[in-house]
């Protein structure tokens, strides 16, 4: 079977995208396993699916790269909105993308006829451990010291759809994330395992991440995790509610803020290029 995608990427978070509008894609969580390995595939953070759907223009459905579903990707949403209008689906200046999350409003930048980049709506963030979900009790674990990777951590756990686990350290560049990473998306804390953001603050607008992704490892952007960092952010004292605030990530930089009423991330969508595979 030959099937066709798209390799899009947002500030580096790569993924292979397939429009099924009018093909079907046997197996997409095999097929991601297969599929983003570097070496032996195409190579990406996982499979992203474009299809129909009866409540938005478009639906997503999303696969990391060990063939794990996930409910929510930031950078992915950017590049199924661009997807959606550069194709003529949905060639108008606002999208909407059906998710496991949620439906996902879109704002999108065009130029010369193309989606460079987009607005999202991400929705307001959950707190309550319940609903991240994380075993800690409590009406939410702000700055919580706990065990994990043989040490004490303070922790800020924030769902955007997927979970997230942020820290604040004076410094992130030495970090081994190969050896720590794993602890924390394994940790019993977190029955469905987390996405931990390392966070260094360089000033209230401006935060610089790594991140260790729950079944892809470390990836160079994590646009629900730079969402999660700037709520953290706010809910720390760190930075300002209702302004703008710069994550930099390994593969650029997004543009996120936390209102009283939802979460806006702002950034780049962009196609890398189209191909054909044979499986």
């Amino acid at each position: 079977m030959k099937l066709r995608f798209t390799k899009m990427q947002g500030c580096g978070n790569d993924y292979i995208y397939f429009d099924t509008f009018e093909q079907t894609v046997p197996d997409p969580a095999l097929l991601s396993v297969r599929l983003s390995d570097r070496r032996f595939g195409i190579g990406g953070d996982g499979v992203i699916l474009i299809g129909p759907s009866n409540v938005a223009d478009g639906k997503m459905t999303m696969f990391n790269a060990d063939g794990s579903e996930g409910k929510m990707c930031g950078n992915g949403v950017r590049c199924v909105g661009k997807y959606l209008h550069d194709s003529g689906r949905a060639k108008k200046p606002v999208v909407t993308v059906e998710t496991k999350s949620g439906i996902k409003t879109l704002e999108l930048t065009v130029e010369n006829g193309l989606c460079t980049a987009a607005k999202v709506d991400m929705g307001p963030p959950k707190l309550h451990p319940a609903d991240i979900p994380c075993t800690l009790e409590g009406e939410s674990v702000i700055n919580r010291a706990v065990e994990i990777a043989k040490g004490i951590h303070n922790i800020t756990c924030v769902s955007m759809g997927n979970p997230h686990c942020v820290l604040f350290l004076p410094e992130i560049a030495g970090l081994d994330l190969e050896k720590i990473g794993p602890a924390f998306e394994h940790s019993p804390l977190f029955p469905e395992r987390v996405n931990t953001e390392f966070v260094k603050v360089i000033d209230p607008a401006h935060l610089e991440m790594r991140v260790w992704e729950r079944g892809s490892g470390e990836t160079l952007a994590c646009g629900t995790g730079a969402c999660a960092v700037a709520v953290a952010a706010v809910e720390n004292g760190v930075s300002p509610r209702n302004e703008d605030i710069f994550v930099r990530l390994l593969g650029g930089t997004l543009k996120i803020r936390y209102t009283e009423d939802t979460v806006f991330m702002t950034g780049p969508a962009d196609k890398v290029f189209e191909g054909e595979i044979e499986v």
